[in-house]
This record gives structure tokens, C-alpha cells and sequence, in this order.
């Protein structure tokens, strides 16, 4: 079996219930931010809680992305469009993310969508390096 590892510590898990982002909320005054962090952006106070997010939400944005990002968010080779949204959790917090799908005429504001996590690149040890993503539901 092959290695694998997240593109980055801490943004997300993936348990026996599925992935999940990590998000933080203010225990003062109830703001939600992911990625995680230390201090509110609403109140300033530092009195955050580590929380898994919903795993689910709505479309509430999108666009495809037609050309290479600058590195080190150049992923896999070939380069191929894909689709990056704006996903509301639950009107809890909305969060950037790349989407699963990358026709426009398949994806439209207010869909449901689920996250899941995908391939992003491929380390030169080999190790898989994989990032999460937003998949419209069914």
C-alpha cells in the first residue's frame, strides 16, 4: 500500500465517519473559522476550540481555475481545469475549496455537496499527498 499524507497538518482528519475539515470556534462569541486558529477574527479573545465541521454544505460560489497555480500549489501533471467554490457549512462557516468538478454546466449555486478527498500530487519518495475537495452530491 502506498503512503499517503494531507497536504497540510491539521486542516483536515479522515476517520471511520469520512474526512472532515478542522475548524475552530470562539468559545465568547461563537464565530467559526477554518482553517483553524489560535484568536477570533470577530472578538479578538483567544479562547478557540478545535471542531471537526460539517462534512456537507451548499454551493454558494463558484469558478474554474484555467491555468497553473504558482508553486507549491502546482498538484498533479498534466494540469488539468478544475473547479473551486465558495461551500457553506451548514450556516455555520464558508469555506474555499477545490470542487470535484469542473464543467460549469454541472455545477450550479445552492447544489449540495459532500467532501471527500482526492489525489493532489505525488512526493519524490513516492508518499501520495492528498488534499480535500467538494463533490456535488449524487
Amino acid at each position: 500500500m502506498t503512503a499517503s499524507r494531507p497536504v497540510a497538518e491539521g486542516l483536515f482528519t479522515d476517520g471511520d465517519e469520512g474526512p472532515a475539515l478542522i475548524g475552530a470556534r470562539c468559545r465568547a462569541c461563537g464565530t467559526t473559522t477554518f482553517p483553524r486558529q489560535d484568536s477570533c477574527p470577530r472578538c479578538a479573545r483567544v479562547d478557540m476550540e478545535e471542531r471537526p465541521l460539517p462534512r456537507s454544505g451548499t454551493l454558494w460560489s463558484f469558478t474554474v481555475q484555467g491555468f497553473r497555480p504558482k508553486p507549491p500549489y502546482t498538484g498533479p501533471e498534466p494540469f488539468e481545469p478544475y473547479g473551486v467554490g465558495y461551500v457553506d457549512l451548514d450556516g455555520e462557516v464558508i469555506v474555499e475549496a477545490r470542487l470535484t468538478e469542473n464543467d460549469p454546466a454541472r455545477l450550479r449555486i445552492g447544489a449540495p455537496v459532500d467532501l471527500v478527498l482526492e489525489p493532489f500530487t505525488t512526493d519524490a519518495d513516492g508518499t501520495r499527498v492528498v488534499t480535500f475537495a467538494f463533490a456535488p452530491r449524487g
